[in-house]
């Protein structure tokens, strides 16, 4: 029997970076935009996954930087659909940072982005349904779905 929809686990996207130094500012610390373009494509690939055909960026809310990533650090960013609507998805992406010379790790942001499925001629598709597992999954369910309703009013 076919599964009516796919579960966050589904669409997730794991890619690593490592930090180098023209991708940082005098200070030695990631450019915002670097980790953005990263947080944009890693969530972009979750999208398509889940949606099985091509996605646009539709918004990225807005994000702050817990900790700074710095040159020579390594970059972690897990991207998974935690919503799907009729034609658009909300991805979920935590960047972490690890030192592996000194041994930390942590989370420098999570962000949210939403993407609108599209078919060849540009125009928005339906997306398979999303089918949260866990009591967390069904939990970012619950809260994406509020910011959506809340952005639609």
């Amino acid at each position: 029997m076919t599964q009516p929809g796919k579960t966050p686990s589904d669409s997730q996207v794991d890619s690593r970076y490592l930090l180098m130094p023209d991708q940082a500012n005098p200070y030695g610390t990631a450019f915002g935009g670097v980790i953005m373009a990263w947080i944009d494509m890693v969530a972009s690939m979750a999208a398509q996954k889940h949606a099985g055909t091509q996605v646009v960026t539709a918004s990225i809310e807005s994000m702050s930087f817990l900790e700074p990533i710095r040159i020579g650090e390594h970059v972690h960013l897990r991207a998974r659909v935690i919503y799907a609507g009729r034609t658009s998805m909300q991805v979920e992406v935590q960047v972490r940072y690890e030192n592996p010379q000194r041994g930390f790790s942590g989370l420098a942001t999570t962000a949210y982005l939403t993407f609108v499925a599209i078919d060849e001629a540009s125009r928005p598709v339906a997306v398979t349904p999303l089918l949260p597992q866990t009591d967390e999954e069904r939990l970012c369910f619950q809260q994406a779905q509020q910011r959506y309703q809340s952005r639609k009013r």
